[in-house]
């Protein structure tokens, strides 16, 4: 019986990659697995990922001939893995030595559905460590009843995959596939429908997930157009709560959060191409148009004036039906 299945999407990584297999190398045991997808690399990653296949303790090597994301690749991980348990981590990721003992540990004596960590963000030679926004920690809990306040930082605002483990029970209930082919935000509906619908969670002060920040080769460094996923997968996220058993008191936080992730993107707007940020400004328009008028006002209004402004200008922005559609 395979204990964990470590799902580990790579796309051009050639210079992160040997740290992050070095990294699974001194996190290997006989009952792990890392499942390493190659989302069809153009550079050196697939021959780097050919050697570790034949040198990396319970390595099974996939690879797509198409790229799709890091949403579909992790779904090919997902169908692949054998484990009791699942975690991600992504191809210029890395972690500490045991770190992955000690996660399984930590889901065993607790037996919950999931639990979430802690990480440190790496940045150039910066190091910073990244808290699960929960203050509990070692107590099993209902992660519906963590979604909230609209107002604060929550477990859902704290997407990371790779910062937990989830029990393969989830998996078997649809609970840990993402959406396919989302190219940026893909986390986001994927945390959200796991507080909803799983039943218990826990979060602990475990540090071992070394997050690569500020990568060139990043969505999140690039302004082309695969960034505007993120509102296919907000839509989403308000879609799903919608039709939440309790929509009236989630609401709120799935629309607000959604208000604060436009005005972030119009706020930095010069960072895209300026084909992408005319399309972000019509793109965004719609998706208030889209919202719940009635909850959207209520975010509006308690907001910060500076957000809350270039919003509502945003909002009486005229929408063709092409971009509404």
């Amino acid at each position: 019986m395979v204990k964990l299945s470590v799902i580990v999407p790579f796309y051009n990584v050639q210079q992160y990659a040997p740290d992050t297999l070095r990294s699974l190398r001194a996190n290997a045991r006989d009952d792990f697995e890392f499942i390493l997808v190659d989302d069809c690399s153009r550079d050196e990653t697939p021959d780097i990922l050919e050697r570790a296949a034949r040198e990396l303790p319970g390595a099974v090597h996939l690879r797509h001939e198409k790229n799709g994301g890091l949403a579909t690749a992790r779904n090919t991980g997902l169908d692949a893995a054998r484990g009791e348990y699942l975690t991600f981590l992504d191809g210029d990721d890395w972690l500490a030595p045991g770190y992955y003992t000690q996660l399984v540990d930590a889901i065993e004596r607790l037996g919950c559905d999931f639990v979430r960590t802690d990480h440190v963000q790496c940045t150039a030679r910066a190091r910073s460590v990244h808290r699960v926004p929960h203050g509990r920690r070692g107590v099993v809990l209902n992660p519906r009843e963590v979604i909230l306040p609209a107002d604060r930082s929550t477990s859902v605002d704290y997407a990371y995959a790779w910062a937990g483990i989830y029990h393969r029970r989830l998996a078997d209930a649809g609970l840990l596939h993402f959406t396919d082919g989302l190219r940026t935000a893909e986390d986001r509906p994927w945390i959200w429908r796991l507080h909803r619908e799983a039943e218990s969670f826990a979060a602990v002060g475990l540090l071992g997930v070394f997050y690569r920040r500020g990568v060139a080769s990043s969505l999140t460094q690039i302004g082309d157009v695969r960034q505007l996923d993120f509102i296919k997968a907000f839509d989403q996220v308000v879609q799903e709560t919608a039709a939440d058993r309790d929509a009236d008191e989630l609401l709120p936080k799935a629309v607000r959060t959604y208000c604060a992730i436009i005005s972030h993107h119009l706020g930095s707007i010069e960072r895209f191409e300026p084909p992408v940020a005319r399309k972000l400004k019509s793109m965004s328009a719609a998706a208030l148009k889209r919202m719940p008028q009635g909850v959207l006002d209520d975010a509006l209004d308690s907001m910060d004036l500076q957000r809350a402004t270039r919003l509502r200008r945003l909002r009486r922005r005229p929408v063709s039906a092409e971009v509404a559609a």
